[in-house]
């Protein structure tokens, strides 16, 4: 028999998300970067195929700000040289042309079904 974790246990390693980018990109200016991002599971998609998986972009002493969500959609204002891509675990940040102002930290963020919990209410009579 097949032992996993109670089902809203959040702190069981069997429903914890590994998230993966990598440490450090660069470019000159005018250039183009790609900026992966690996999840150890495949992120939710909705009933209209949307991947929920989101961008930010974190300026020096800046809160984040959304750039990509829905892993493709631009972020009302955000500029078009930002380009967001993949599917299932696989995603990627393209900045291209890139500006002296884009320098930041780039984030990912996904979200996740680990288990599906369904709670009815009964009423009685």
């Amino acid at each position: 028999m097949k032992r996993g974790c109670p089902r809203i246990d959040t702190s069981c390693s069997s429903n914890l998300v590994t998230v993966t980018q990598p440490g450090a990109v660069s470019s000159a200016v005018g250039g183009n970067v790609s900026i992966s991002c690996r999840t150890s599971r495949d992120v939710y998609v909705n009933w209209q195929r949307r991947h929920f998986l989101s961008w930010y972009q974190q300026r020096d002493g800046e809160s984040p700000k959304l750039l990509i969500y829905s892993a493709s959609t631009r972020q009302s204002g955000i500029p078009s040289r930002f380009t967001g891509s993949g599917s299932n675990s696989d995603f990627t940040l393209t900045i291209s042309g890139i500006q002296a102002e884009d320098a930041a930290v780039y984030y990912c963020q996904s979200f996740h079904y680990i288990n599906k919990v369904v709670l009815k209410h009964r009423t009685k009579r």
